[in-house]
């Protein structure tokens, strides 16, 4: 079985045999996003009035004025713009729970090109990384963000490689990048419930299928158990049968 390519030199995560996961800063573990919003997945009207409803007086006060310093797209203090300083701010000022919503309002209201969003991306934290990769399917049309993707899921951040697998990944990675991050995420513990569109992706595909199963013969062979979730997107893979009834080509009832 062919993997991704060489891994960043992040933090290792848990295997898919029940080693314990790593947390990240806040604590939260590896692969899993602090409770809260998922980003990617909410318009964002619909993501500031959800945010806004969760957090306390002070901190929707920041949000209101660091989202209208966002869309004034205010000149820059030093080589950051304001809004670039506030991604950096959203963890302290709304807390981790509510860090990752901020600060793709904060990309949403700037609408930066993909050259900033390239920058604020290699530059950044991995929060902002993060945070980057969930605003995408908001911000890019097309394959451009590509690049980003494909970073983020030759690390070992089990956190973003989770990010990756939003809506914009769904939408652009091609067959051969998308199975392998699929198999990503067996092998280094993220939930495939975190793979945006995978019933239809997976839907049918037999190339996966001899993938996932050449990865469950491996780990049978090393003595390792198989994750429960390749099970269940190899069932994905199968090709719809027909309903009973049918009249096949030669004339047979199926």
């Amino acid at each position: 079985m062919t993997q991704l390519h060489a891994a960043h030199t992040t933090p290792t995560p848990h295997d898919a045999d029940g080693t314990p996961l790593t947390q990240d800063a806040d604590g939260t573990p590896a692969g899993q996003e602090p409770q809260g919003i998922t980003p990617a997945h909410i318009p964002p009207a619909e993501l500031r009035a959800a945010l806004t409803a969760g957090l306390g007086g002070a901190a929707r006060a920041w949000l209101d004025q660091a989202l209208d310093e966002a869309a004034a797209h205010p000149d820059a203090h030093g080589p950051l713009s304001v809004w670039e300083l506030r991604l950096a701010e959203a963890g302290r000022r709304c807390g981790p729970a509510h860090a990752d919503a901020a600060r793709v309002l904060l990309l949403h209201a700037a609408r930066p090109g993909i050259d900033a969003l390239t920058r604020v991306y290699f530059q950044g934290t991995a929060d902002e990384r993060r945070a980057v990769l969930h605003a995408l399917p908001h911000l890019v049309p097309g394959p451009d963000a590509l690049p980003l993707v494909e970073d983020a899921l030759r690390t070992n951040d089990t956190r973003l490689v989770a990010a990756a697998l939003g809506p914009y990944a769904a939408g652009h990675l091609d067959p051969h990048q998308w199975r392998h991050a699929v198999l990503k995420c067996l092998f280094t513990g993220v939930p495939v419930d975190r793979v945006a569109d995978l019933d239809r992706r997976a839907r049918a595909d037999g190339e996966l299928a001899r993938m996932l199963a050449d990865y469950a013969a491996e780990r049978t062979a090393a003595g390792r158990p198989v994750p429960e979730d390749l099970h269940r997107v190899l069932a994905l893979t199968e090709a719809e049968r027909p309903p009973r009834g049918t009249v096949g080509p030669h004339g047979k009832e199926s």
